[in-house]
C-alpha cells in the first residue's frame, strides 16, 4: 500500500515539475522574443520603426514551433492515459528504488 502511495506521489510530483518547466519555457519565450522583436524593429535606436519586416518574427516563429511541441508533450501526458509511458515509468521507479 505504501508503494502505491509513494508511486502516486512521485507521479504527481513529476507532473508538477513538468508543468512548471513548461510555464518557465513559456515565460522565457515571451520575454526574450518581446525584446528581440523590439530591437529588430528599431525601437531603441534612431532608425525608422519597422514592425512589418518578416525577419523580426523569425526567431519567435521557429522557437514557437518548439514551444508548441513542448506544450503537446506536456498536455498529452496529462490529458490522455498513456499506458506505455506509465508502465515504463513504473519499471524505472522500481528499478531505482531497488538500487537504493
Amino acid at each position: 500500500m505504501e508503494d502505491k502511495k509513494r508511486l502516486s506521489y512521485l507521479r504527481a510530483k513529476k507532473k508538477v515539475e513538468t508543468l512548471k518547466a513548461f510555464y518557465g519555457h513559456l515565460l522565457i519565450y515571451v520575454i526574450v522574443n518581446l525584446i528581440v522583436v523590439l530591437i529588430s524593429a528599431n525601437v531603441f535606436n534612431s532608425k525608422p520603426l519597422d514592425f512589418k519586416h518578416w525577419s523580426n518574427y523569425a526567431i519567435a516563429s521557429f522557437w514557437g514551433i518548439g514551444l508548441f511541441s513542448h506544450a503537446i508533450y506536456v498536455f498529452f501526458e496529462f490529458k490522455f492515459n498513456n499506458v506505455f509511458l506509465k508502465r515504463w515509468e513504473e519499471k524505472k521507479i522500481k528499478q531505482f528504488l531497488e538500487e537504493q
